[in-house]
């Protein structure tokens, strides 16, 4: 479906990909945050809300055919680095229960403040569903 770039001689990255080159549907996501379907927080930490972004990020990618596998570049931006640093392992192993082992391209900005003053986290996804 898509091919992983990484240049020879380069480490690995852990968790995410450097690049990926991809053919067919393209699929974009809004920045999706914690709340549920009714826009009501039911998490007010971090990684309650990143489960509850990833588990819409499935259902919006759903709604185009495509799921965790298909999605090629997301965009994270937390409130806090270092909320986000010291909690790697939870975060690994909420990624793996929801959305397996995919690794897209990430990256991960620090933001002043999001739109919604509860959200600690909001998520871009790019996905790409072959023809």
């Amino acid at each position: 479906m898509f091919d992983v770039l990484q240049p020879q001689g380069w480490p690995r990255p852990k968790g995410y990909s450097n690049g990926i080159a991809a053919n067919g549907k393209m699929v974009f996501t809004a920045g999706v945050i914690g709340w549920n379907q009714q826009e009501v927080f039911e998490h007010t930490n971090f990684i309650g809300q990143l489960r509850q972004i990833l588990l819409s990020t499935k259902a919006i990618l759903a709604e185009a055919g495509a799921g965790p596998e298909h999605i090629v570049r997301m965009t994270w931006y937390v409130c806090d680095r270092k909320e986000y640093t010291s909690q790697l392992a939870e975060i690994g192993k909420v990624w793996r229960d929801v959305m397996g082992r995919v690794f897209p391209c990430m990256t991960c900005v620090q933001a002043t403040a999001l739109m919604e003053d509860a959200a600690r986290i909001e998520i871009e996804t790019t996905a790409v569903v072959p023809e």
